[in-house]
């Protein structure tokens, strides 16, 4: 039974996919299925081992070991959620320091060299991606993708199924809006609407976002 319990299944084959699989095996799980959508166009660690997803088959098996969403796209995530009628897995590598006055939601992957300070909420099917630093007293919504060496700094707040691109740095007590694009790099300064796409240093505001647009890696 407790070989059962180390068991999971992954929902995506692409390039997240790969990356999970080495923050699952590092912390002792096993996977047994990957599914995917598209198997055919994956590129992937164990090809082979692709099944079909739930859009086009039939009989997915929501019953078994939890899943976890190996997706960048946020909004494929979020769909995905609540499709999938399963328990979700939280995983974190091992590398990553994380204080035990944070809360980290279900189905969030932490990955390699990431730095999370203490009082610091993450929700549910977030990504934290290598070397991100969160600081204290951070609160970071569902769906979300903090890409590698994203910097937030001290009381930001970042709003559901946003993406902060590569690099960026929020300053203190910004609050980040709903399903944003924060630009690789960016400096944030200032509070940002939900839906808006924000460049630069200082970052600005270049467009908003529709609401069936793609965001993530």
């Amino acid at each position: 039974m407790e070989g059962q319990n180390k068991n999971i299944r992954l929902y995506g084959a692409g390039g997240h996919s790969g990356v999970i699989r080495d923050v699952a095996e590092l912390t002792g799980y096993k996977i047994i299925d990957i599914f995917d959508d598209h198997p055919s166009d994956s590129v992937h660690w164990n090809s082979d081992m692709v099944k079909i997803g739930l859009i086009s088959s039939k009989d997915f098996p929501h019953e078994g070991p939890p899943f976890v969403i190996a997706i960048g796209d946020n909004k494929t995530r979020a769909e995905l959620s609540h499709k999938i009628k399963a328990a979700f897995k939280t995983l974190v590598h091992p590398s990553a320091v994380i204080s035990k006055e944070s809360s980290i939601g279900e189905g969030t992957v932490v990955y390699a060299g990431v730095v999370i300070q203490p009082n610091t909420t993450i929700g549910k099917h977030v990504i934290v991606n290598t070397s991100a630093s969160i600081d204290h007293d951070n609160y970071i919504a569902d769906f979300v993708h903090v890409a590698p060496k994203v910097a937030l700094t001290g009381h930001v707040e970042v709003g559901e199924g946003s993406f902060i691109g590569a690099g960026a740095v929020v300053i203190p007590k910004v609050k980040i809006g709903k399903w944003c694009t924060i630009g690789a790099g960016s400096v944030v300064i200032k509070d940002v609407p939900d839906n808006a796409v924000v460049v630069g240093n200082p970052a600005k505001i270049i467009r908003y976002q529709n609401l069936n647009e793609s965001n993530g890696e």
